[in-house]
């Protein structure tokens, strides 16, 4: 989880990233660097990344 510069939310590991899905809907994650959130297209969800860690609980996520 290098390559953040300051203000960025770190890179999240590759490999965790291909295994996280969306808690609502199983589906695929995209993580959105910029917005520091794991993103679920197909619930309308955006998950947020606290301090490199994934908060994967629906009730945390914001509305797209």
């Amino acid at each position: 989880m290098s390559g953040a510069t300051a203000g960025e939310p770190p890179a999240l590991d590759p490999w965790l990233l291909e295994r996280l899905v969306c808690p609502l809907t199983r589906t695929p994650l995209r993580y959105d660097r910029g917005a520091g959130e794991l993103v679920s297209e197909a619930a309308g969800l955006a998950y947020p990344v606290r301090d490199g860690v994934p908060v994967m609980l629906v009730e945390e996520a914001r509305a797209l």
